[in-house]
């Protein structure tokens, strides 16, 4: 008991002597005149709150809709390709690398016709052995709260072809994103 009695009486000690070094140090400083405070604005919750009628409206929409939204990225391009397309590839054909051989413009067209005119052409250029074609189908300004519906369309549509390999929005001097490049698989 008499050396626990003695280590305090020690803590103490060192603890007086740490005390008056720092006042010692301190002599010569002085106070602070004014206290300056930054004001930061309050933060506004990132949580973005629906209603539960609004979440079943886009659920119910979304289930609808006849287009992959993996395909849309940023800006609405339009990307697809089947699993034999390597990524060298695709980046070819969003590069405008490949030679256009024709070209087909859907504006104007109501989606029936389009898509009869659409089966016509990919018919008639994987017949003459194209590889690449440009699609122009509009970037659906005119479609109001409608959105691009021409364009949904045409991107479904490529989808659902075996001929078609891959598409992707084209560059901006040829269309962009309201355009595709598609590519063609070579009729042997």
């Amino acid at each position: 008991m008499n050396e626990n009695s003695d280590k305090s009486k020690d803590d103490d000690s060192d603890d007086s002597d740490d005390s008056s070094l720092f006042r010692d140090a301190m002599s010569d400083a002085t106070p602070l005149q004014h206290e300056t405070r930054v004001e930061h604005p309050r933060r506004v919750s990132s949580r973005a709150r629906f209603s539960r009628e609004e979440q079943s409206e886009v659920l119910r929409e979304s289930m609808e809709s006849d287009y992959d939204e993996r395909e849309i990225h940023s800006a609405d391009n339009l990307r697809f390709h089947r699993a034999s397309v390597g990524k060298r590839t695709m980046r070819k054909l969003a590069r405008g690398n490949y030679a256009v051989q024709d070209e087909l413009d859907l504006h104007g067209m109501t989606v029936a016709e389009a898509q009869v005119v659409l089966q016509d052409f990919i018919s008639d250029a994987c017949i003459r052995g194209f590889t690449c074609v440009r699609i122009v189908h509009g970037k659906g300004l005119g479609s109001g709260e409608r959105g691009p519906v021409l364009k949904r369309k045409v991107a479904s549509l490529l989808r659902r072809w075996q001929q078609v390999l891959a598409f992707v929005s084209a560059r901006q001097v040829d269309g962009g994103t309201g355009a595709v490049y598609v590519l063609l698989e070579k009729d042997l």
